[in-house]
């Protein structure tokens, strides 16, 4: 199978890498200059260092002999949420089938990836979403992991699953596409949250107690939308959502570690280097919660430490004082 990654940040670097050894891969690089030093180092230095790129693979800053190169075969988009419309409407009408690996929200108009491609391009089904608990290097170094593919699209996901699917990357499918999509944008602010309790030394209770109000916030909010509730219980939910909240290499994670110790969110996202999704996207999850009448006091809690209006250690009291109630993922 022909494929083309259209982004070589961490996880584009990652898919192609993985890809490569067994399909016919290329990896558009948006930055000729970035371009280079990949070619000339093989390896992408910046985003996975250490991390040789197959000789099989070819990198290139050429966006229109990319997405030919797949032609009949598949697209899949790595950049940021941010630059989703603008590769989408690049992709001529006849492209191959294409599944987008961001996750979050749209920052200027509140939208999920399918919302943004449902927008850009409302008459080409043959698009959907990859997601799932996956840091980016331990794919490139060939350790298991899984993934789902979600479209509405059955072709597509299995064109999906003959592309990715191997000995250390096991995928699935689904059709609940705004599922996967809200539990891969939410996981991001939940891991916010758990690294600031983590940062303020408040103990395991206090992370599975995060952890699990986290995920019913996600699957709340999920379900309002329109998303089945079984899909918060897997890959895309709590397994992703598990992932990024404990693990160390979550960029999400780190910025709530970091806001623990009291640096200011300007200088982590400059230190920082990569993109963190839920820092961009909690703001704009709390807008669309509050359009359905839904209440989620932990992703309100990241967003006013975010946004400098209370410190880490007051909206940890605040969560405290919430009155009692029966547990349920509604309330």
């Amino acid at each position: 199978m022909k494929l083309t990654v259209l982004g070589a940040g961490a996880w584009g670097t990652a898919v192609a890498v993985s890809t490569s050894t067994r399909h016919d891969t290329r990896l558009w690089v948006r930055d000729p200059q970035q371009c280079a030093r990949l070619q000339a180092r093989g390896e992408n230095h910046r985003y996975l260092p250490g991390v040789a790129l197959p000789p099989g693979l070819v990198v290139s800053s050429d966006f229109d002999s990319c997405v030919e190169h797949a032609r009949g075969g598949l697209i899949i988009i790595a950049t940021p949420m941010a630059s989703l419309s603008e590769v989408l409407r690049r992709l001529p009408a006849d492209a191959s089938g294409a599944m987008w690996l961001c996750k979050g929200f749209q920052d200027s108009t509140g939208w999920l990836g399918h919302e943004v491609a449902r927008a850009v391009r409302p008459t080409d089904g043959r698009v959907g979403v990859l997601s799932g608990p996956t840091f980016a290097l331990e794919v490139a170094l060939g350790r298991p992991a899984a993934l789902v593919a979600a479209s509405g699209d059955a072709a597509l996901c299995e064109q999906a699953v003959a592309a990715l699917h191997s000995d250390s990357l096991r995928v699935y499918t689904s059709s609940d596409v705004l599922g996967v999509e809200v539990g891969g944008a939410l996981k991001n602010v939940m891991a916010i949250a758990t690294g600031i309790a983590d940062g303020m030394g408040l103990g395991f209770n206090a992370r599975a107690a995060l952890i699990t109000r986290g995920l019913a916030e996600m699957t709340r909010l999920g379900v309002a939308l329109g998303a089945r509730p079984d899909t918060f219980m897997g890959l895309s939910g709590l397994g992703d959502l598990v992932l990024t909240a404990t693990g160390d290499l979550s960029r999400n994670r780190k910025v709530g570690l970091l806001l623990a110790d009291g640096v200011p969110l300007p200088k982590i996202l400059a230190d920082l280097g990569h993109v963190a999704e839920g820092v961009a996207c909690a703001a704009t999850a709390l807008r669309r919660a509050r359009s359905c009448s839904i209440d989620m006091p932990i992703t309100e809690a990241v967003v006013s430490v975010l946004e400098g209006r209370r410190t880490p250690d007051q909206s940890i009291q605040l969560l405290m004082m919430r009155d009692a109630r029966p547990e349920s993922f509604n309330g």
